[in-house]
């Protein structure tokens, strides 16, 4: 018997178990699907209910032969079934390649007779796909990630036509927002972020935008960069992304994400890739912001005078998204005397280790010489 199963049992001592409907939402006007199963489909709910662009998570089985299975049943192995996630998403806001990017951050694809705590092929990951281009989209992101990804052991996920979907009991959908508490015991003792923490560490959480149906991998393409319109960034970006790099806002300083990083690495314009600073010149300034003591190439960015408070001072923009990124100053340190002081919300930090598999291997010099 599962860890989780347990947890249910002494919960929903009071519940009974209905048969699993084999019914969906209605899809709407220009919606799409995706299946996947990465175990416990409380937590792969949860995970892709977050991504913008999705509307609609629904948990399941998936896999197997027998008709409108139980929770019971399944958890049981009994029915060839796997406990699988419906995903409802907008294709224009978030692509089948960012999903599967998600999947792989979320669950362990080099494990097919479980995950984590929970052992058996009813708890199997997959990717079930409904269509060739799904299909295509899905063998060339998984053979990315054996090559590329943080696995030390093959990517041994299934990748296989979608036969049906059967949605959970009612008490298993929003789990883990209708049940905090016994959600949290089971994933704090379930093994899944440990694992992911250790995998992944900061690039368990990306920009996903970087990830289309046509370039499933997010390599670099700030070459051939076409600033998208204003109604498609705000779908793309975070409110704070947005208010940043299209507003010039200000995000508040020592509660930022890369204020206090000291990985080695680049940060790119969060819009268009474009390279902006390294590592090699950021320091400690105190202010709470990230800081740079120079930008990552002379023209990297652009300077503007902005007298929006009561003196002028010295903006900086990316050259070829035109994002406000931050404002330089005379008071940092040597050799330039300069602080680049900066949003984090206008950048996007690419660790060392992965420059050259996302196109940046010609910055790597400017991260490792000294």
């Amino acid at each position: 018997m599962s860890f989780r199963l347990i947890i249910v049992i002494v919960g929903l001592l009071v519940s009974c178990f209905s048969m699993a409907q084999n019914s969906e939402p209605t899809k709407q006007k220009n919606e799409k699907v995706a299946t996947f199963a990465g175990g416990c489909f409380w937590c792969v709910e949860e995970a892709f209910e977050q991504m913008p662009g999705v509307r609609e998570v629904i948990s399941g089985f998936s896999g197997g032969d027998e008709v409108n299975p139980t929770y019971e049943e399944v958890s049981a192995g009994k029915t060839g079934h796997t406990e699988a996630a419906q995903i409802y998403y907008n294709p224009d806001v978030v692509s089948y390649a960012a999903l599967l990017q998600k999947l792989w951050r979320i669950s362990d694809p080099t494990d097919n007779d479980g995950q984590f705590v929970d052992r058996g092929k009813q708890y199997r990951p997959a990717v079930f796909y409904h269509n060739d281009e799904q299909k295509r989209i899905a063998m060339e992101s998984r053979e990315w990630l054996d090559k590329n990804g943080p696995f030390p052991d093959p990517v041994v996920i299934e990748i296989t036509p979608f036969k049906s979907f059967y949605k959970a009991e009612e008490y298993h959908q929003d789990y883990y927002d209708k049940n905090p508490v016994r959600y949290r015991i089971y994933t704090y003792n379930s093994g899944r972020y440990d694992f992911v923490e250790k995998h992944w560490g900061d690039t368990s959480d990306v920009d996903y935008q970087q990830f289309t149906n046509d370039n499933p991998t997010g390599k670099a393409e700030q070459q051939s960069f076409v600033k998208p319109s204003d109604s498609e960034l705000k779908k793309r970006l975070t409110d704070i992304q947005y208010a940043v790099t299209q507003e010039d806002q200000t995000e508040p300083a020592f509660d930022n994400r890369y204020w206090d990083n000291e990985r080695k690495g680049i940060y790119v314009d969060v819009v268009s890739g474009e390279p902006l600073f390294s590592s090699a010149d950021k320091y400690e300034s105190g202010t709470g912001w990230p800081s740079f003591t120079k930008p990552i190439s002379p023209d990297a960015v652009v300077e503007k005078d902005d007298s929006s408070w009561f003196y002028t001072r010295t903006e900086i923009r990316s050259r070829k998204a035109d994002s406000h990124v931050g404002h330089v100053f005379n008071d940092g340190p040597p050799p330039t005397g300069l602080r680049y002081c900066m949003n984090s919300a206008a950048l996007r930090f690419i660790p060392l280790e992965k420059m050259e598999e996302e196109g940046y291997g010609d910055y790597i010099p400017a991260v490792t010489d000294d």
